[in-house]
């Protein structure tokens, strides 16, 4: 193996890093508004939300170069107002792993905000807190386990996107090249131990985090059972 190029790794690890914040605290809103209300036309909008979760990632990359692309709608606007462009750059990465990682998180998020007994919030609101102070010392650390989950997730799945970051983003060493366009790339190229080096570190990262995440459910779930 040639000299190596560890870009790929602080590359992946910064953008999903970004990512996953964005799709947290998205993922938290959205689910909070959404998961436990009943509005017409709730089922479509969890359909589009979670839709990134069932189409193949290309399709997806295909429809943010069509969003973000210098012809599109967000693209133009953004270069022609800001001079700010986001094919083949680094926030192209970080925008193609929010997509595809957010329905992970939504789901998470939803099913957290709804297995805990409501009673507990209304109680709160009745002696006078505010929803505000209710959401941060009540609903949050209860959903917490479950969010815990989706963040773990989502940032797993940001750190292994290819087909829609390729998509948007290109390869451009230095710049754009993430661990798994990397793998694509060290292949394409016949340089199979620097594909097997970053095949390594990326199962790594995901056995690392699927472990952890085990490990503290286990554990949080058996100090539950004590409690009760």
């Amino acid at each position: 193996m040639n000299e190596l190029n560890l870009s790929p790794l602080w590359l992946s690890i910064k953008t999903a890093s970004f990512a996953t914040v964005i799709v947290f605290i998205l993922g938290v809103i959205l689910a909070r508004m959404i998961a436990r209300n009943h509005f017409p036309g709730k089922s479509i909008l969890e359909a589009i939300i979670l839709l990134p979760l069932v189409l193949p990632p290309t399709v997806v990359g295909f429809g943010l170069l069509y969003l973000f692309g210098k012809n599109g709608f967000i693209g133009q606007w953004l270069s022609h107002y800001f001079d700010i462009q986001i094919v083949f750059t680094w926030y192209a990465v970080i925008i193609a792993a929010v997509v595809v990682s957010f329905p992970l998180m939504y789901q998470s998020a939803s099913a957290a905000f709804q297995q805990y007994d409501r009673n507990i919030e209304h109680a709160a609101y009745t002696m006078g807190a505010s929803k505000w102070k209710v959401f941060w010392t009540i609903s949050f650390p209860l959903a917490w386990p479950g969010l815990l989950s989706g963040l773990v997730l989502s940032f797993a799945r940001a750190l292994g996107e290819f087909g829609a970051t390729l998509m948007l983003a290109g390869y451009i060493p230095n710049v754009t090249d993430t661990i798994p366009l990397a793998i694509y790339f060290a292949v394409e190229s016949g340089n199979m131990d620097m594909a097997k080096f970053w095949v390594f570190i990326i199962i790594a990262f995901g056995f690392s985090a699927i472990l952890w995440l085990n490990w503290w459910s286990k554990r949080h779930m058996m100090r539950f059972q004590v409690k009760q």
